[in-house]
């Protein structure tokens, strides 16, 4: 119909946090993990777009890690990782790999209400 319309996620909001926790039981995305972020800090990632196409040992890279309550390390060379505990075994995920998380949730949401 040449129209955009913008859906709701699965809280009733029109957007969508860019977060990822894990929990011993499930991962969590968008308002389900922010909401739950002061309670499991380590393990909710947030903003992990700042970190796709960067170095581990870029400035910048270093810089944000100091506001970061999650851990990021260094993988396959320079590369950052962001390790997390999830379902009781330590797990390490590219930025890349987290911002897919996020983006299949969104596509996941749009496809149930198209139908």
């Amino acid at each position: 119909n040449d129209r955009v319309e913008i859906i709701a996620n699965d809280q009733g909001n029109r957007t969508t946090p860019s977060f990822v926790a894990f929990t011993e039981t499930e991962r969590m995305i968008g308002d389900a993990a922010k909401n739950q972020a002061a309670m499991n800090p380590r393990n909710t990632v947030f903003d992990a777009k700042r970190l796709i196409g960067r170095r581990f040992s870029d400035k910048s890279t270093q810089a944000d890690m100091k506001h970061f309550p999650f851990a990021v390390v260094q993988k396959d060379g320079d590369k950052p990782a962001i390790r997390v505990e999830y379902k009781g075994e330590t797990k390490e995920f590219l930025p890349e790999e987290i911002s897919s998380m996020v983006l299949t949730k969104m596509k996941e949401t749009a496809e149930a209400y198209l139908g």
